[in-house]
């Protein structure tokens, strides 16, 4: 039982460490145009995340498909770019009660298809970290369960991180919406572009 505490640090951690900040980017972005009262559909669509890193985070671990390194490292601030400029075509409703039901929300399948497939790619992302972890290790199920505990839980720190943020700027302050998702993605992109330039 040890292990699999070890195991879950190492995933909390991994995804929580600014020096590796691409995933924590990511999640920002994906989560920038939602409000605190939209928790459920933030949640929907982290599942959907979770959803498509284990799915590749397993089978990567597991050795059973096999990927390019340095065309992940490319991919995964590609998807950080994407997912903010998906964001620039946000519309603020026209009424603070039409938040949740307003067909032009961002809360469409599309976004949850595309946080899953994203997923897939931040998984293989995950997965380079966890083998060198694991190194020779015999019994990988628990270890490989454990760290991606780890990773959802440091995942829905940083959603929750961003929708107080969220709500102490747009509740509290009385900030735009339309400007905090502006900028919150714009810095997301910009980030982005660096990472892919680098």
């Amino acid at each position: 039982m040890d292990d699999f505490f070890i195991y879950l640090g190492l995933g909390f951690d991994h995804i929580t460490d600014p020096r590796g900040y691409d995933h924590i980017l990511f999640v920002v972005a994906l989560c920038a145009v939602y409000t605190l009262q939209q928790w459920r559909q933030v949640l929907i669509l982290v599942t959907a995340f979770t959803i498509g890193h284990s799915i590749t985070l397993a089978l990567a671990t597991l050795q059973f498909i096999t990927y390019s390194t340095s065309l992940i490292e490319l991919l995964i601030p590609i998807t950080i770019l994407i997912t903010a400029i998906t964001n620039f075509f946000f519309r603020e409703p026209r009424t603070r009660t039409m938040l949740v039901a307003d067909k032009n929300q961002p809360g469409r399948v599309w976004r949850y298809a595309l946080a899953l497939g994203f997923g897939l790619i931040h998984g293989l992302g995950f997965s380079n970290y966890l083998r060198s972890l694991l190194g020779r290790e015999a019994d990988i199920l628990q270890p490989l369960l454990a760290f991606n505990i780890g990773l959802e839980l440091g995942q829905l720190l940083i959603v929750g991180l961003v929708l107080s943020v969220a709500f102490l700027v747009l509740e509290v302050l009385r900030g735009s919406r339309l400007r905090w998702v502006l900028a919150v993605s714009g810095i997301a992109a910009g980030m982005a572009i660096s990472l892919i330039l680098v």
